[in-house]
């Protein structure tokens, strides 16, 4: 029963991801006037933001564990455990600033 819902979980969530190619090559048949975005570049901001949201996400839940854990043991760590997260957060900055160097380029 579990592996069935597993299954249309990934189904469920995975469709979109099969059909966007197929959205992608209907935007980029577009043509479009020299002073506007190509609809190219738009997916790669969207896909350089979602990665390092993703990432980060990732990154976060992993000083959240081991932070909890840390500071479970050792209370005056709490510095070392928010300087981890603000790292960690910093990989969905990185991507926002790559989507706006592919925007301006």
């Amino acid at each position: 029963m579990a592996s069935r819902r597993k299954l249309a979980l990934y189904l469920v969530l995975g469709l979109p991801l099969l059909l966007l190619p197929l959205s992608f090559s209907v935007v980029a048949a577009q043509q479009t006037t020299t002073g506007e975005i190509s609809g190219l570049k738009f997916v790669g901001m969207a896909l350089a933001i979602l990665g390092s949201t993703i990432g980060a996400g990732i990154a976060l839940h992993g000083v959240a564990v081991g932070g909890s854990a840390l500071l479970a043991e050792n209370p005056k760590a709490f510095t070392q455990v928010l300087i981890l997260g603000g790292l960690a957060e910093g990989v969905a900055v990185y991507g926002l600033l790559v989507a706006f160097l592919i925007m301006g380029g």
